[in-house]
């Protein structure tokens, strides 16, 4: 059973909240539009990617908020603080790549790094908290998927 303070749900809805606005920030700034390359067979329908990126940032948020409140001055916890921050920034770094650039290479760097970065990510959050690791796997298949369609994009330019 959770036992969550006011203090918790607080600062859990402010992870979420921050989590998505950052999250949501290059495709804003750099758009996500999909005209200049062929879209592959199994690319999903353009409405799935806002609602599953409000999803996955949102479980970001809850694990980041989990990770969070056991403590900043355990090195474990700083560790995976440190390793979620490196993979976030990769995320960021996807869409300006991608979509910014018209880059399909090079999105496909970073989301190998990125894909990379979800595994330690994950790993690390298991050593504070198995229910944040746990958290983040949609992510990680989400991500693999991802990789995917970039790759398949990238065979097709």
């Amino acid at each position: 059973m959770l036992d969550l303070s006011r203090r918790d749900v607080l600062q859990t809805a402010a992870f979420i909240v921050a989590v998505n606005a950052f999250g949501a920030l290059p495709a804003v700034v750099f758009g996500a539009d999909t005209g200049w390359f062929e879209r592959p067979a199994l690319f999903p329908p353009e409405i799935l990617f806002p609602i599953v990126w409000t999803a996955l940032f949102t479980l970001m948020g809850v694990a980041l908020s989990i990770v969070w409140r056991r403590g900043t001055n355990r090195s474990d916890v700083r560790l995976a603080l440190g390793i979620f921050t490196v993979q976030f920034a990769l995320n960021l770094a996807w869409t300006p790549a991608f979509f910014g650039l018209q880059n399909p290479g090079l999105g496909l760097a970073v989301i190998g790094a990125l894909w990379i970065a979800i595994v330690a990510t994950i790993v690390a959050f298991d050593r504070v908290d198995r229910r944040a690791a746990a958290l983040l796997v949609p992510y990680l298949l989400w991500v693999s998927f991802a990789g995917v369609l970039n790759y398949t994009i990238y065979l097709s330019g």
